[in-house]
């Protein structure tokens, strides 16, 4: 049940709250300042808890609810690191509790703050467990304050501010800097709930429009996409790969401009147009990309991309199982090779514009015959990038990490340079292809 984040109390700031109403006004625009600099719920919520503690409590609970009806998430903060354990041990344990009881919840829903300048040293709980009880007497909760997190006359959630041992309950001018307080804050996780249901809707669309590459007994081909993290909105990346009429596998990975549903749109249409001039055609990935960047200057589109385009096709010599790889690129980051033997090449050619730039450009083919276990890796430069690494350093960081999986499967590859290269939350999109004779 608890989502909380995990750091000490903030540390900087004043123990209490000064008296003085220049002390109020500083704090709430310290708040407001805080509040906002988030997009994401759960460190919105955290945020808040810790701007309360020790200001105006000795520790206090974020619990927001679930726009689907599921368990909702619970921020918190201590003034006491070491009251930390038994703090999450009596919020994941608990099957009651202060705000819980049908009486407040009723004054929460309500709108209005509700305080209890006492509160029962025991649970009354039937039968919250031993752990739980006696983490609630160390954590000594004398007094509490609840107030409604309200936006638009819709409760979102509750903050809890709760004083311990010898501190006094909060006075009226306190609670009416609390219930400010919650005001901003309820505005704030607003505004992340707004932009994580985006970001859903961004995502589900972008996963709907990436459909798994063809099987085929000659070639070897995965993909995998994977979304920036939740403080960011998806953006335009994009991969495809298909059997052209004559036989020949067409891989694309693509990269539009921007971070938003739009990005997402623009990208549907980038991706449907390439797919279909390519299939119709079939005379090679440049004329492919000079047709594609006709076609959407013609039909209005106004949005920056790069995009590589690359086709395999069994070479005269197939006997010997080569394949002939031909490849252009809009502005794109060059394809890796990684040959059977464990070295990789980075197939670097003189850069080309990248598309929508409203000027006439002359595309270039690229041939490279592969030898038998030889891998071809297409990718967006979200996995070059990752942690704001450099081009040049992403560059080497990858073909360090793809010298090691020389003979391993095209799913292997994917999932082994996601699982190296992209540690912790993706700073951007990535998309992948990887696909190899087999």
């Amino acid at each position: 049940m608890t989502d909380a984040a995990t750091g000490s109390p903030d540390s900087t700031g004043p123990e209490e709250l000064p008296p003085d109403n220049s002390g109020r006004l500083a704090f709430l625009a310290e708040v407001s300042d805080a509040m906002f600099a988030s997009l994401d719920t759960g460190e919105t919520a955290d945020r808040l808890a810790r701007l309360m503690v020790p200001r105006l409590a000795d520790w206090a609970t974020v619990t927001v609810l679930s726009d689907d009806g599921g368990e909702p998430r619970t921020a918190r903060a201590h003034r006491d690191p070491d009251r930390l354990e038994d703090l999450d041990t009596y919020l994941a344990g608990r099957l009651g509790g202060a705000r819980d009881r049908p009486a407040l919840m009723t004054a929460l829903l309500s709108g209005q703050p509700v305080q209890l300048t006492r509160v029962d040293p025991e649970l009354r709980d039937p039968s919250p467990g031993e752990p739980v009880r006696a983490a609630w007497k160390r954590l000594a909760a004398t007094s509490v304050v609840l107030l409604p997190l309200t936006v638009h006359g819709e409760t979102i959630g509750a903050l809890s501010l709760v004083n311990a041992g010898d501190r006094p309950p909060l006075t009226p001018a306190e609670v009416d800097t609390a219930v400010e307080v919650a005001r901003r804050g309820a505005l704030a996780l607003d505004n992340a709930l707004l932009y994580g249901r985006q970001l859903k809707v961004a995502e589900t669309l972008q996963r709907s429009l990436l459909t798994p590459p063809p099987h085929t007994d000659a070639l070897d081909v995965a993909v995998r996409y994977r979304p920036a993290s939740r403080h960011t909105l998806v953006g335009g990346d994009f991969y495809d790969a298909f059997l052209q009429p004559d036989g020949a596998m067409l891989v694309v990975v693509g990269d539009v401009a921007g971070h938003s549903v739009d990005a997402t749109a623009a990208m549907s249409e980038l991706r449907s147009t390439v797919r279909a001039l390519a299939y119709d055609h079939g005379d090679g990935p440049a004329a492919t990309l000079q047709r594609t960047e006709r076609a959407l200057r013609g039909l209005g589109f106004d949005t920056l991309a790069t995009v590589l385009v690359a086709s395999l096709e069994r070479s005269p010599s197939a006997a010997a199982g080569r394949w002939t790889l031909c490849w252009s690129s809009a502005g794109h980051p060059p394809p890796l090779l990684l040959r059977a033997h464990g070295g990789v090449e980075v197939l670097e050619r003189p850069s080309e514009r990248l598309l929508g730039l409203d000027v006439p450009t002359r595309r270039t083919d690229h041939v490279l015959e592969l030898a038998p276990g030889d891998t071809v890796v297409l990718y967006t430069d979200g996995l070059l990038e990752h942690h704001r690494t450099g081009i040049d350093e992403g560059l080497q960081r990858l073909s360090a990490v793809l010298s090691g999986l020389a003979g391993r499967s095209a799913d292997e590859i994917c999932d082994e340079v996601l699982r190296r290269v992209v540690t912790g939350p993706a700073d951007d999109d990535v998309a992948l292809l990887v696909v190899r004779p087999r």
